[in-house]
């Protein structure tokens, strides 16, 4: 039985390519999508404050680290990659393994309706 996980990051957006991810991300790439549903991905959310990005997933599979292996290791992502990173600048430590720096869920209210 899953349960399911919730991943929260942020990351910063380069000022000067703002128009670039946006427009980028007003289409995303059905092949990317999904890579990610595949990988036991649900409802990812990008926010965006100021210069700061903020992403949500849910995560319902068994293997984490696995499924976020499978979705480096997929050509059509790291295609996408080369689009989106430059627009991007990590808030990660040096040496950390991340891109995106992932944030410790604090809180969170279940849906009575869904238990």
């Amino acid at each position: 039985m899953n349960r399911t996980q919730r991943y929260g990051m942020m990351i910063r957006l380069r000022p000067e390519h703002r128009e670039e991810y946006l427009r980028l991300h007003s289409a995303v790439w059905p092949a990317v999508e999904q890579t990610m549903l595949d990988a036991n991905m649900r409802n990812f959310t990008i926010f965006l404050h100021g210069d700061l990005l903020f992403g949500y997933y849910e995560y319902i599979g068994d293997d984490h680290e696995a499924d976020q292996a499978r979705i480096a290791a997929d050509p059509e992502t790291q295609r996408w990659w080369t689009f989106t990173d430059p627009c991007q600048e990590s808030l990660a430590p040096a040496g950390s393994g991340h891109w995106w720096v992932p944030m410790q869920e604090v809180w969170h209210l279940d849906d009575p309706a869904s238990s």
